[in-house]
């Protein structure tokens, strides 16, 4: 017999027929009950069986994480809380399950920070089968959106020679020795003998390369995994992520900033009509969570209120310099409560964007018009001659989840600006070459899907909506 999906079953409510279904055991209760879970969905199917007419080995072997394969029938439930349960007819022992070693008690009820150093078998969690299932409907809900929209998909490499960011932080990929690197005559390190036969590297974006489809293509977005050296070991920062990238000819930064919200409300709402039962479980876990906080650092909202409140309000937009001055007026400005010190010309720190959007606006806002000394060089310079056309999406609990600009499509004013920075124009060639045939104004933005899925299910820290996260000091498995 085909198995069947526990949640088709749970969903349909319909009785009196057979099935097959497998699964892991997440509890046996009186030597009667399983409580069966696939991982199709968060609620677990009661199995109902015999134990006078069940092997006694079979008996002990049902313990907690014990995957079974099971036949019977689907009957109406006369327990509360389900319609239906399945009454056993055969079971067959898939693979045993010691309870003394095995890490998943419900009794001991884990803590975050436990499962981290168990995270291949955190899977088997109710509250990471829940992100995980979110996390996939968000990226399923990126490409439809993309896709209904026009955008083609582009794949940018992951092994790149440039650094889009300017910021250097990259890891290096290299097929040459450590112990005898071949060296030229002034010592530094000969390329020739490497695969590439140049320095290499894990990308750390992949927007100059989605620029130059954008110039054909016009609509072009990528999503890909991306690399940050950056030796941070933060609740929002990791070594490996993905980004969405999206890249549109003959967009301004106005038309930037729609898009992005748009794309934001769009996956939010297919999770919320999609998982709204792993949605419900995390929004409760998450309330528990923050009762144990002091009053004053509560969030004013719970998880499902918050994303339908973000689904129903414009985002509002405001300038760099009128978030700074909204910052210099604040209570904890004036307090001296920021840990970082606020000025026209600061790169905003996550308090500042947190004070923005939690306290004085209350909902995402888009900031635009950054100071060009602390933007990277792609960025259009504004006629001001100080700010570029850069923009930033702040959103409550995580602080920065978009940041994207105008492109500087005039040839002198980017060859200008990367001169300014250092950044050797003879080797970017090809990237200057699309401002040399046929410019035209383009914009784009980054949005960690990380962030976003940390937004959407509540996690406090982004090493819980990654399935394997690499951090300083830590590359498991």
């Amino acid at each position: 017999m085909a198995r069947t999906k526990l949640k088709d079953i749970l969903q349909s409510e319909k009785a009196d027929y057979q099935v097959n279904v497998r699964g892991w055991v997440r509890s046996f209760r009186n030597n009667q009950f399983i409580a069966l879970n696939d991982g199709s969905c968060m609620a677990n199917l009661q199995v109902v069986i015999d134990p006078e007419n069940t092997d006694e080995q079979l008996l002990k072997q049902i313990t907690a994480g014990a995957a079974l394969n099971i036949n019977g029938t689907v009957i109406e439930s006369p327990a509360k809380g389900q319609k239906v349960e399945v009454k056993a007819e055969s079971i067959e022992l898939y693979g045993e399950c010691n309870p003394e070693d095995y890490p998943l008690q419900l009794k001991n009820r884990p803590s975050l920070e436990y499962l981290r150093e168990i995270a291949h078998l955190r899977f088997r969690t109710n509250t990471f089968g829940a992100v995980f299932r979110v996390r996939h409907a968000l990226a399923y809900a990126v490409h439809k959106f993309f896709n209904d929209k026009g955008f083609v998909y582009l794949h940018t490499p992951i092994i790149t020679a440039s650094d889009a960011e300017g910021a250097g932080e990259m890891f290096k990929v290299t097929t040459l020795p450590f112990d005898n690197t071949p060296r030229n005559e002034d010592g530094t390190v000969n390329f020739k003998e490497d695969f590439f036969e140049r320095a290499a590297n894990l990308t750390v974006s992949g927007q100059l390369e989605a620029e130059l489809g954008a110039m054909a293509l016009s609509e072009v977005y990528t999503f890909g995994p991306t690399f940050r050296a950056e030796n941070s070991n933060t609740a929002r920062h990791l070594a490996e992520f993905w980004m969405i990238e999206p890249e549109v000819a003959f967009n301004d930064i106005h038309d930037n900033a729609d898009l992005a919200e748009e794309l934001l409300k769009y996956i939010i709402k297919y999770a919320l009509d999609n998982n709204r039962e792993d949605l419900e479980f995390l929004a409760d876990r998450l309330a528990n969570e923050e009762k144990q906080k002091p009053q004053n650092e509560r969030s004013e909202m719970g998880l499902v209120e918050k994303l339908e409140f973000v689904l129903n309000n414009d985002f509002e937009r405001i300038t760099y310099t009128e978030a700074i001055d909204v910052l210099m007026q604040s209570k904890p400005y004036k307090k001296k409560k920021f840990k970082f010190d606020v000025s026209w010309g600061i790169d905003m720190q996550s308090e500042h964007e947190r004070y923005l959007v939690e306290k004085h606006y209350k909902k995402p806002v888009v900031v635009t018009d950054y100071p060009k000394d602390i933007k990277a060089f792609y960025m259009r310079q504004n006629d001001d001659g100080k700010t570029v056309a850069a923009m930033d999406i702040l959103a409550p609990g995580i602080g920065e989840i978009v940041g994207g600009s105008q492109r500087e499509e005039r040839l002198d004013k980017l060859t200008q600006r990367m001169q300014e920075m250092d950044i050797p124009t003879e080797e970017m060639y090809w990237y200057l070459d699309t401002r040399k045939f046929g410019t035209v104004p383009h914009a784009g933005f980054g949005l960690g899907f990380e962030r976003i899925v940390q937004f959407v299910t509540g996690m406090g820290n982004i090493r819980d909506v990654i399935p394997f996260p690499r951090t300083p000091g830590n590359c498991e498995f």
